[in-house]
């Protein structure tokens, strides 16, 4: 199990954004709860599950372990976040 990073510098106010996606949702966030990563940064309606993270917080992140990624390694992390995030609102539904 891992975390990775994008390369991405997405300039939103005044700051310049990352990616941060891990093999699964549960590592992912146990990860960005250890680096104090504000859960509002969690974007699980965007087109795959991730957490958006400042350049500062990127540095951070592969200081406590994670990966930087190429894209393909990105893509196939989103795919993968994304049915697990679907399946579990799946199960979710069927339980209210």
């Amino acid at each position: 199990m891992a975390v990775y990073v994008d390369f991405a510098r997405i300039e939103f106010k005044g700051y310049r954004w990352c990616h941060m996606l891990a093999d699964t949702l549960q590592e992912l966030h146990e990860f960005a709860e250890l680096i104090n990563v504000d859960k509002r940064l969690f974007h699980r309606n965007a087109s795959y599950p991730h957490y958006d993270i400042t350049v500062e917080m990127r540095v951070i992140a592969i200081e406590y372990g994670a990966i930087p990624a190429d894209r393909k390694k990105i893509i196939e992390c989103a795919k993968k976040l994304k049915v697990e995030l679907n399946s579990q609102m799946v199960i979710s539904d069927h339980c209210e």
